[in-house]
Parts: C-alpha cells; sequence; structure tokens
C-alpha cells in the first residue's frame, strides 16, 4: 500500500515528502497560517487538476493530438456546515489541438483518472488517531 507522510512543523505549517520531493502546506490565514505554501484544498484540487491533465494528455499523445500549450484548470468554491469543497469545474484547452470526432472520447479518459474516480466513488476514510498512550 502507497503511504504519503506529513509532518507537522509547528505554527500551522506542515511539510509532506513525496518521492524525494517537498511540499509545503500551509493553512488559511483564518486558521493562524501565513500564505507560506499552498492549503490543504488547492492540493487536493490540484491533484485533480494534473490527474485529468495526465489522462488526457496521454489520450492525445496516443492518437496524435497536439497537446502543447495544454491547460487544466479547475474552479471550486468553499462552503461550511459542513466545510467542503463544492461546484468543482474542470476546463480543459488544448489550444494547439483538434479532438474532432475523439470529442468525447478524449474526455472520457480524462475523467477515468483515480482522482476523479476516487472523488466519484468515495466511501470514507479509515481514521485512527494515536498520542503518546496509544489509540484514541
Amino acid at each position: 500500500m502507497a503511504e504519503i507522510k506529513t509532518v507537522y512543523k509547528g505554527d500551522m505549517l506542515f511539510e509532506t515528502t513525496i518521492n524525494g520531493h517537498t511540499l509545503t502546506i500551509d493553512v488559511p490565514e483564518s486558521m493562524g497560517g501565513s500564505n507560506r505554501g499552498v492549503t490543504p484544498p488547492q492540493v487536493f484540487i490540484a491533484s485533480l487538476s494534473s490527474c485529468i491533465g495526465a489522462f488526457a494528455a496521454s489520450y492525445c499523445n496516443e492518437h496524435g493530438i497536439n497537446t502543447e500549450g495544454m491547460t487544466v484548470s479547475v474552479s471550486f468554491e468553499k462552503v461550511s456546515d459542513p466545510t467542503r469543497l463544492v461546484n468543482i469545474k474542470a476546463h480543459v484547452e488544448l489550444p494547439n489541438g483538434e479532438v474532432g470526432k475523439r470529442g468525447t472520447a478524449v474526455k472520457r479518459a480524462a475523467l477515468h483518472c483515480p482522482v476523479h474516480e476516487t472523488i466519484k466513488a468515495f466511501e470514507g476514510i479509515a481514521f485512527e488517531f494515536v498520542d503518546k498512550n496509544g489509540s484514541v
């Protein structure tokens, strides 16, 4: 099973190391952050955006569709009660590519990225909290 570990650095700053790459994550100022890194919701949306992009680019590259300059923008809103992200909308632009008859297929390929598939089928998270005395 794959695992990613995040370490709390103090002062509401977190550091995640993934395959030797470090990602600095801060919380919004309303939670005590200081804009020293991206926020957790931004990381979540970035993972969705890049995953959609990777699957779209892979399909396009396989079928000779030009991906030069391709962008994926994902917009979202944050609401409360409960706090969550809503109105998530992905926009893929291929300024130098022409999908023609493959439009439906390239959309389907992009939506099969594992981040999107996880969101669609989400069943919850197995959660464990451990303090110095063991499980809470």
